[in-house]
């Protein structure tokens, strides 16, 4: 990609406010904390499709090979401090929010554990696709959908 979204405090605050009017489809006037919390998530994700488009094409041109793993459960615990964490973007996040009147880590309280298992095998695959990740190893995660318990 030739450009991504820019960094800055208020570029930042715009794309918030823009995924709160068009994605949560919500007016400026009724932006709750559960709302940011959403939007703040909906603009880190539009960070995070960019440069996974990036490397999806980059692995895609060098045609190499893939490593698929398959797991029951991914213990992969709660992303929205984690990518900001990874993208270097949390004190503009900090500072962007602030402005809005929001706090950044009273925000990250709102996110749900992902829990997509329920013990230790599922946080071995969560610390294994992480490795595979910091290794630069082009892989994808795998797993099976089910509710309770019960798969579907």
């Amino acid at each position: 990609m030739k450009s991504y979204i820019a960094r800055d405090k208020e570029t930042i605050q715009q794309c918030i406010v823009n995924h709160v009017e068009y994605t949560l489809a919500k007016t400026r006037f009724e932006f709750k904390s559960d709302h940011c919390f959403s939007a703040v998530a909906y603009s880190m994700r539009d960070r995070l499709i960019e440069s996974f488009n990036d490397t999806a094409q980059f692995f895609e041109h060098k045609d190499v090979k893939r490593i698929n793993y398959l797991s029951l459960e991914f213990l992969i615990g709660r992303a929205l401090q984690n990518a900001l964490i990874n993208l270097d973007l949390v004190k503009e996040y900090k500072e962007a929010l602030m402005d809005m009147g929001y706090n950044l880590e009273a925000l990250y309280e709102k996110e749900v554990d992902a829990a997509l298992g329920n013990g230790g095998l599922g946080r071995l695959a969560a610390c294994f696709m992480d490795s595979l990740a910091t290794l630069n190893l082009p892989a994808w995660g795998y797993g099976i959908r089910y509710n309770y318990g019960i798969f579907k």
